[in-house]
């Protein structure tokens, strides 16, 4: 009972600073906004603070997600047999929480040099000050990953050794890190994140062994991690993924799904094409696509089993259709790319139009076929039906045409825009719907958002290090020279590169591949002369495959997981799905018109400013 008041004061502490950063997040965008209409100008330095808070976001995300157990990492501990579970976990997270503590480390060396530089954020506020979100976050997870380590206090002091890490760091000199000992290093750190350690501390633990082994202070993880507040961009990720949480958890899903219904259910297996389509349409809202098969799939495997379709189609059809989407706004994938890629998020919207549709119809036509071949149940269509379904769902399809035309007018930014989707989904939600209440499940959503937030901004932080240890080692223009030594065919370097993002994306989250991977693969397309839009699409394409690839796509896990099945017989219900989507992948990368020719069209209409 003692024990627990102080855990319970902590936790709602936790949540509160969660809530609160979001709001401010929020709040400010649209108060700017509010000032030039009315007054020819906003709010002097409260952009430069949103773009901190999304920093605050991410770390406190973190620690949320560390609290709940809920930070990234391939699912491979529960597949394991029972009598390993318990040494692997111990393992895994002592190491976790010594790179943890070795990241909060650095972070206090970083703050002490920023508060002898005496530079001001906005309002008077000191940078070092915005900035102890980073020690404090990195060790409150070092602690959550000690004691979630067992269960017992004997594995949580076995777990507690791995606190010795930075120390070890600290003393051992930069002469004793050859290369030997820096293969060993990054070989523990490679099982280990097999075995289920938390992405972020496998890539941060990667990059500080480098640094370390360089010879570079390694203050450069943390300070590195300190440029998620120098994007203008970046804060519409945490918002847009707000936004769509509410819509989700308000019911948006059920009003769309009884709309789709009611369009598509009279046609030949039209359930499965309700299900690709309400499934493809919330995971860019989401942000991530294995939250919409835990948040849907509850729903919909339930549905398709009841009008005749076989349970291993249906569980294939959920799995894969929660997998696709990626590229329709707004999905967040896409705005980071569109950041670390120098590429106009517009676009990148308008170029993955028709892949995206293309992907949608190859799943929706397969499993449509199965629903066919086996009778299953239709719904007859009924004109009063789909006009109610329409006037219910009318606010839920004005949302893109509200976000989009905000942004073309030049009424609002990107990050405005996303803050004005968070205000119209409160005022959809909470008082036309009265789907969920303010004072109860607001704050909950907010803090399930900002969870999901951290899980993966915190990888995006650490990310940064180790993209810009690839820089400094020239590891681009290495890997640029390799490719033109062996590569001469355009043709053959986009099938060596789709083999390549295939595998990264069954090892790798989207998040932290496109921090790591496209400043690999950019310079590379640009020497092979293929036009960045389409580059991105086939990037983007390919992680969406990798999702599903065996043995070790995440969205498998998570399916594995959600349906309490074994992974063997999510791999059978999945293949079938997967062959196609790889057809139609081959067909995205070989065929660029399917990228390039709505843009030209658009550019041609004066939609688009003309790409340079």
């Amino acid at each position: 009972m003692h024990e627990a008041a102080p855990r319970g004061f902590v936790q709602r502490g936790e949540n509160a600073v969660a809530i609160l950063v979001l709001a401010a997040m929020a709040l400010l965008p649209i108060v700017e906004i509010a000032g030039r209409a009315v007054a020819g100008r906003g709010i002097s330095g409260s952009i430069v603070v949103v773009q901190h808070l999304t920093l605050w976001i991410a770390i406190v995300g973190a620690v949320l997600a560390a609290r709940s157990d809920r930070l990234l990492a391939l699912s491979t501990l529960r597949f394991l047999p029972s009598g390993l579970q318990r040494p692997v976990r111990v393992f895994t997270s002592a190491l976790a929480a010594g790179i943890a503590a070795s990241l909060c480390l650095a972070s206090v060396e970083l703050i002490v040099i920023e508060r002898q530089a005496s530079d001001l954020l906005a309002w008077g506020v000191p940078v070092w000050l915005a900035l102890l979100v980073l020690p404090i976050g990195f060790a409150v997870i070092a602690g959550r990953l000690v004691w979630g380590a067992a269960p017992d206090a004997r594995g949580r002091l076995m777990a507690l050794a791995g606190l010795g890490i930075p120390v070890l760091l600290g003393l051992a000199p930069t002469s004793a890190a050859g290369p030997g000992v820096v293969f060993a290093l990054c070989f523990a750190i490679v099982v280990a994140t097999t075995l289920g350690m938390p992405i972020f501390t496998a890539i941060g633990g990667a990059a500080l062994v480098l640094f370390w082994a360089d010879g570079t202070p390694i203050t450069a993880v943390p300070g590195e991690t300190y440029r998620l507040t120098t994007s203008p961009m970046l804060p519409a990720i945490p918002l847009f993924a707000l936004g769509g949480y509410l819509l989700a958890e308000g019911g948006a899903s059920q009003r769309l799904t009884r709309l789709f219904t009611a369009v598509f259910g009279w046609m030949p297996g039209g359930l499965a094409i309700v299900t690709t389509v309400v499934l493809a349409f919330f995971t860019p809202l989401t942000g991530a696509s294995g939250v919409t098969i835990l948040s849907m799939g509850g729903l919909l495997l339930p549905m398709l089993v009841r009008a005749g379709y076989g349970e291993r189609t249906s569980v294939g059809l959920v799995t894969v259709s929660g997998s696709i989407g990626l590229l329709f706004f707004p999905s967040l994938p896409v705005f980071l790319y569109g950041f670390y890629a120098n590429q106009p998020f517009e676009r990148l919207f308008v170029a993955g139009v028709i892949p995206g549709l293309l992907l949608v119809v190859v799943v929706a036509g397969w499993a449509a076929g199965q629903g066919w071949l086996g009778h299953a149940t239709r719904t007859p269509f009924s004109a009063r039906e789909a006009g109610a379904a329409v006037r219910e769902s009318k606010w839920d399809l004005f949302l893109p045409v509200m976000v989009l035309g905000t942004i073309a007018t030049g009424v609002a930014t990107l990050v405005e825009a996303a803050a004005l989707t968070v205000a119209y989904t409160l005022l959809v939600e909470c008082v036309i719907h009265r789907g969920l209440r303010i004072s109860v499940d607001i704050p909950r959503v907010a803090v399930e958002c900002a969870t999901l937030i951290g899980g993966f901004m915190i990888i995006l932080s650490v990310a940064l290090g180790f993209t810009n240890y690839l820089v400094i080692a020239e590891v681009p223009m290495r890997a640029l020279g390799w490719a033109q030594t062996h590569i001469e065919s355009p043709i053959v370097f986009l099938l060596a590169l789709n083999v390549f993002l295939i595998v990264v994306g069954a090892l790798m989250d989207i998040y932290s591949a496109i921090v790591v991977v496209v400043p690999l693969i950019t310079p590379m397309a640009a020497a092979y002369g293929i036009d960045p839009l389409h580059l991105a699409i086939v990037f983007l394409a390919n992680m969406e495959l990798g999702y599903l690839m065996p043995p070790m796509g995440e969205n498998l896990f998570l399916s594995a997981y959600r349906f309490d099945k074994p992974l063997t017989s999510i791999y059978r219900s999945t293949l079938p799905y997967t062959a196609i989507l790889l057809i139609a992948v081959l067909l995205i990368t070989y065929v660029p018109w399917l990228t390039l020719g709505l843009v030209e069209v658009a550019e041609a209409a004066g939609l688009l400013a003309p790409g340079h």
